[in-house]
């Protein structure tokens, strides 16, 4: 399968690294250092599953050059997505699938405006893994995963063809869940309160989990998402709140999340997409997120202090 990795970060270095590892034809997209180191020197991937190099890689910074892809696994940041629209036009075919490992939700309604369902599928991942240096992907924690499926959860041919292709990658696992916007709106809430919360207390998991304050600010984060999740028409769980709690508790304590990882040494994160998401959501329908406002209020200056803004 021809594949292009749009973003070649710690989740594309890593998915995509894998893919070419298992004999699939993938183009890394990256830009300046990074990517001339690709193309000296390979893709170089330090992992807990097991450390290999992708060499030599295929890499480029235009996307003309590719031509139509197959499968491409958009993994670029949220606020990214905008300028990785028309970019991506050139590797679009008849059949190319769009694959979003993305963190947030409202990526999917720009993705579905510009190329339809018949392009787009559902899809997230969950790895911890980030660029070390130029053409260096380290990968420190959670198993590798890909979950992927069509929007109105259908049982097409292609879902079956990637499920076959992902069967024959080591080091990840992926599945094609019976509901992908549930499987989805599930990462939201989780990657919502523990981003925000991390980065509001400058705390890793097991710093903020364990104090009666910060804690119920996380849950009330988690509250609040999933009554916005439900009120769009998505069947969240009624005890999925509480099962999302018990898998923070048993996180690793040095966890965080990429948005706080962002904010924290300074670079423009993903708040505006995912605690400024769940507030523009909420405010349409209706639904309450003080806790939400109360983070996004304290984090905003750091924000635009990192966008020099």
């Amino acid at each position: 399968m021809n594949i292009a990795i749009f973003g070649t970060g710690g989740v594309g270095g890593y998915f995509g690294g894998r893919l070419a590892q298992s004999g699939q034809d993938v183009t890394f997209i990256a830009r300046g250092a990074h990517l001339a180191s690709i193309r000296e020197s390979g893709l170089r991937v330090d992992s807990v599953e097991g450390d290999f190099i992708i060499r030599p890689a295929k890499a480029t910074d235009n996307p003309d050059a590719i031509g139509v892809a197959d499968l491409i696994l958009l993994c670029v940041k949220a606020w990214q997505l905008d300028g990785a629209l028309s970019r991506m036009k050139p590797l679009i075919g008849n059949d190319t699938m769009i694959l979003p490992l993305m963190n947030g939700m409202e990526h999917m309604d720009k993705l579905l405006t510009e190329f339809g369902a018949k392009h787009v599928l559902g899809g997230l991942s969950r790895i911890s893994s980030f660029i070390e240096g130029p053409g260096h992907i380290r990968h420190v924690g959670v198993s590798p995963y890909i979950a992927f499926g069509e929007w109105d959860n259908s049982k097409s041919e292609r879902i079956q063809n990637l499920k076959g292709m992902f069967k024959s990658v080591n080091g990840l696992n992926a599945e094609n869940p019976a509901d992908i916007q549930v499987a989805m709106w599930e990462k939201f809430i989780f990657i919502c309160a523990t981003s925000a919360v991390g980065a509001y207390t400058r705390q890793p998991a097991g710093g903020y989990r364990g104090v009666p304050e910060s804690r119920a600010m996380l849950m009330g984060a988690l509250e609040e998402t999933a009554a916005v999740g439900r009120a769009r028409g998505v069947p969240i769980a009624n005890d999925f709140v509480k099962l999302t709690m018990q898998r923070i508790d048993n996180l690793p304590p040095h966890t965080i999340a990429s948005m706080h990882k962002d904010i924290v040494e300074g670079r423009p994160s993903e708040l505006n997409e995912q605690t400024g998401a769940v507030i523009r959501m909420g405010k349409t329908l209706g639904i309450p997120t003080p806790t939400h406002e109360k983070l996004y209020a304290a984090l905003i200056p750091l924000e635009q202090k990192a966008r020099n803004l």
